[in-house]
């Protein structure tokens, strides 16, 4: 009994002590909560204050910013809304900015609507709130001029909500909005206006647009007389930041400056390493080959082909690669070679020589050549392999079954156990011949897509076949891709058939798949296939290149 009245005891004191705590930590919640709300209807007395007191309208921009913090901080909408409206009312040059802060808070309230899935306030209030946002957003406009921020910020305001909404207004509210940005930009100095409006165009895929909101803001920087390390240091935190448009326009400015001033000596290393950011890799979200070869041809109009050492003519072989300039990478590739011909990326080099030379340039007898230089080789390897694979393939589309054969057959002696991708592929062939068929279907029509003379007008425009990545390790996930261009079809849904082949690792598209994933379990440069067919018949061919290491 004694032993269970002392632990009723120890029970009771344990109660008393979790009571205790949980009265402490509710009160400490309590004061924690009021201590924050007095802090900030202390903050919000002030900023009325000084709102009311300020006497001029650029006074009133940072007062509003700083307000809106206090309220959509912890999404306090319908509050904010109240107190604009009755703050309007106070005097009159507070109304524009009331209105535009109405018509954000109302556009913010209703994106937090759908992200929460409230749907109840959503679909009762949700008409009531885009009404808010069109008319409180135009009276901002009206009763300011294109000299004003606010104007330009409810412009681009009513913009993004027309855009959200893909309605009738989208482009209309889009070309009103350059226009005043570029009214504003001539009127003032203001140029960080000019890149928030760009930023935001870029972010919703308004390319073009932004570039030339950037090209305003990078000017105004420059007649700012801001000094080349600034400028380089620039241009850099804003690639480093993802914003690879602004970047570039910087990059440009700074170029061209260090051009006229520096000495060739300096200016090569510095463009160098610019072109390095912008190369393809598939890890780096940053990358812009097609910006990486402009500064490579500037390299190149500069240090001439010197200014090239073996590493920089690989890189720059491949990142054309990459962004499907095929021929021009052919060519570089080859300049590798003859410059460089022990380099490490001799095999890569001639593989893919040999693939752009047959696919793309439609040579197969240039193809073959440089497969056969592979195909010699003692040592096996992916891209002798591959080669002998090619090999047995082009002979066996012109009808050479037995040299077919024996390049099928000196593949599978050589690969043994390994490369046991391409050795499949070798044996499905050897397969077709032994049983007198044709080559497989989407593989066949894909090479009479390539090499017939009436198939000529083919020139892989169309399809759009994208990887990515374009460069992976082996076992890792790859998308591939395609959107075709098929011109206008009026209202009618064109019924497409995309004949997959090639090197698809684990991938199995169906004909109705305009896109799949496949995985590579060995390393090397993997040739994916594609003709894209509609009911009128082929619509093109196209062909993508994956290294896989």
């Amino acid at each position: 009994m004694k032993n269970l009245a002392a632990g009723f005891k120890g029970v009771i004191k344990l109660s008393l002590l979790s009571f205790c705590l949980f009265v402490f930590a509710t009160s400490y919640q309590l004061r924690t909560t009021n201590l924050y709300a007095a802090q900030e209807d202390k903050t919000l007395v002030r900023l009325t204050k000084q709102i009311m007191d300020a006497k001029n309208t650029s006074d009133l921009y940072p007062l509003f910013k700083e307000l809106e913090g206090v309220y959509n901080k912890d999404k306090k909408y319908p509050e904010f809304v109240e107190f604009l409206n009755s703050l309007k009312k106070k005097k009159a040059n507070l109304k524009p900015f009331a209105d535009y802060y109405i018509a954000q808070t109302r556009y913010y309230q209703l994106k937090n609507l759908e992200e929460t899935q409230s749907w109840d306030e959503y679909f009762a209030k949700g008409n009531d709130y885009r009404d808010e946002i069109t008319k409180d957003a135009q009276e901002a406009i009206t009763l300011t001029s294109g000299k004003d921020a606010v104007n330009i910020y409810s412009r681009l305001l009513l913009w993004k909500f027309h855009k959200d909404q893909e309605d009738a207004f989208k482009d209309s509210s889009l070309d009103e909005l350059m226009s005043a940005v570029s009214e504003y930009s001539r009127a003032s100095d203001d140029k960080l206006l000019v890149k928030d409006v760009a930023d935001d165009l870029a972010s919703y895929g308004q390319k073009g647009k932004s570039k030339e909101l950037y090209k305003i803001y990078v000017d105004k920087l420059v007649t700012s007389e801001i000094k080349d390390a600034d400028l380089e240091a620039s241009a850099l935190n804003f690639y480093k930041s993802g914003n690879t448009d602004l970047a570039e326009t910087l990059y440009d400015v700074y170029i061209d400056r260090i051009i006229k001033s520096a000495p060739k000596e300096k200016i090569l290393p510095i463009l160098v390493d610019i072109a390095r950011n912008f190369i393809y890799s598939a890890d780096n979200a940053n990358n812009d080959p097609f910006y990486a070869e402009k500064i490579f041809k500037k390299i190149e109009e500069i240090g001439g082909q010197g200014a090239f050492n073996e590493e920089l003519i690989y890189l720059r072989a491949f990142n054309l690669e990459k962004f499907k300039d095929l021929s021009a990478a052919k060519d570089v590739y080859a300049l590798l070679l003859e410059r460089f011909p022990q380099t490490s990326h001799k095999q890569e080099a001639n593989y893919k020589i040999g693939l752009i030379s047959a696919y793309i340039s439609r040579d197969i007898k240039s193809g073959q050549e440089e497969f056969l230089k592979l195909a010699k080789e003692e040592i096996p390897s992916p891209y002798v392999i591959s080669s002998l694979y090619q090999l047995g393939l082009l002979s066996q589309w012109e009808g050479d079954l037995d040299k077919a054969k024996t390049y099928y057959n000196t593949l599978l002696e050589k690969a043994k156990e390994n490369y046991q991708d391409t050795a499949v592929l070798a044996k499905q062939r050897l397969k077709e011949i032994e049983e007198n068929k044709s080559i497989e279907y989407n593989l066949k029509t894909f090479l009479d897509a390539t090499f017939k003379e009436e198939n000529a007008a083919f020139n892989m425009a169309k399809p759009d076949l994208k990887s990515n990545p374009f460069k992976a390790k082996t076992g890792s996930e790859v998308k591939i891709s395609s959107h075709p261009s098929l011109g206008e079809n009026g209202c009618f849904q064109v019924d497409v058939q995309y004949l997959w082949s090639g090197n698809l690792g684990t991938g199995k598209p169906a004909s109705g798949d305009s896109n799949f994933f496949a995985n590579y379990a060995q390393p090397g440069t993997k040739e994916i296939n594609l003709v894209v067919i509609s009911p009128s018949g082929a619509v093109d061919r196209d062909i993508n290149l994956i290294d896989i290491e």
